[in-house]
């Protein structure tokens, strides 16, 4: 074979075997194109690539919110916001163009006070006002409301108040009211109240009257947040915590009240008095009654034998007659006859018509009895 033919397959040797892969130790005359893989074997695959940009974006962008029970999110598009709100759940949305502003629903509360003892959640401010990332919902503390009463003196009024925010409307809430809605709905709504309410009594009235101003001051809340457009707000209770009053009213009640503690005392003393001196003529009357009862008792008892005595002798006084009498009087004789036996110096005389005799002994003088004697 000429050798410009060997040369020739050569040069076509490589592409012949099909594998794409460089003979060793064989030069190529192709201007470094042997070097290359055959086929489809040119470059990475760009599915890969693709991948990994997506992954990266991802990361980068975060295209997605993840919103939690108690919560709703609010979908910001271009400044403008959604009407629906986002339930629990995860959601998707365009970097740059759109963003996701999360919002707790969750049961809110505001402490009107001004004590010193704090609770766990007080560390509520005004850059969590959108409820984000407030996860135990908010627990605001406000300073006690400043009222004047009746007569200008100035009380101080505890309260707290729980609500929360209504999650179908919570768009066009944050929308119309902003980060500082809790502000402009419930602040500004209780210290109105309270001051309407509370300014029509007198410092010394407000502890009498607690009870009735605890409710009105619920009832003219709830009218006041319900009233507002769309009713942004769930308003669950607001409770009258304290009444602070100057401290001279407050003296001066104190004093009241201990005079009047000291009159019941006194009151209740004196009527422990009246209750023990009624308990003791009870007693008396008892006692006397008892006695009564006896005397009239031991009376009518000897009324009766009386008059058993009576019926008794009347009936002895009916049944003699004069042979009855005669024979009493024979027997009488009798007794009297055998008496005389043994005493023959007695006297007897007998009673003219009568059956007992009077008898009379030792008629005769000391000189006959001395001679009687002597016999």
């Amino acid at each position: 074979m000429p050798a410009d033919m060997n040369d020739y397959f050569k040069k076509k040797q490589p592409n012949i075997s099909g594998g794409g892969t460089k003979i060793p130790n064989r030069p190529s005359n192709n201007g470094g194109g042997g070097s290359n893989m055959g086929g489809g074997g040119k470059s990475t695959p760009p599915l890969i690539f693709i991948a990994i940009a997506i992954i990266g974006a991802m990361i980068l962008f975060k295209p997605f919110e993840i919103i939690n029970s108690g919560e709703v999110g609010i979908k910001v598009h271009t400044g403008k916001f959604d009407e629906k709100p986002l339930n629990a759940g995860l959601h998707f949305y365009i970097p740059i163009i759109e963003t996701i502003i999360k919002v707790n629903t969750r049961m809110r509360q505001i402490i009107y006070s001004d004590e010193n003892n704090m609770m766990a959640g007080d560390n509520y401010n005004s850059k969590r006002a959108l409820g984000i990332d407030d996860l135990e919902g908010g627990l605001k503390r406000n300073r006690a409301i400043p009222v004047l009463d009746k007569r200008g003196l100035t009380v101080h009024i505890d309260l707290a108040v729980q609500y929360q925010l209504r999650a179908e409307t919570a768009p066009k809430t944050i929308e119309k009211w902003g980060a500082g809605w809790e502000e402009k709905i419930i602040n500004s709504k209780v210290r109105e109240v309270v001051r309407d309410v509370v300014g029509q009594y007198t410092a010394e009235k407000l502890p009498v009257m607690r009870n009735e101003i605890a409710t009105a001051i619920q009832t003219k809340v709830t009218q006041k947040v319900e009233s507002i457009e769309g009713k942004p707000v769930i308003l669950a209770s607001v409770e009258l915590r304290n009444i602070v009053l100057p401290p001279k009213i407050k003296e001066k009640i104190e004093q009241v009240q201990a005079a009047k503690q000291d009159v019941t005392i006194a009151e209740q003393q004196k009527e422990r008095a009246k209750q023990e001196a009624q308990r003791k003529a009870e007693i008396a009357r008892g006692e006397a009654e008892k006695k009564r009862i006896e005397a009239k008792g031991q009376a009518d008892k000897i009324r009766i034998v009386a008059e058993e005595q009576a019926k008794a002798n009347k009936l002895i006084s009916n049944s003699l007659t004069i042979e009855l009498l005669q024979l009493e009087q024979i027997k009488t004789q009798a007794k009297f006859n055998e008496a005389l036996k043994v005493n023959k110096d007695a006297q007897i005389f007998l009673t003219p018509g009568g059956a007992v005799p009077n008898i009379w002994v030792d008629a005769k003088g000391k000189e006959q009895k001395a001679i009687s004697t002597q016999q």
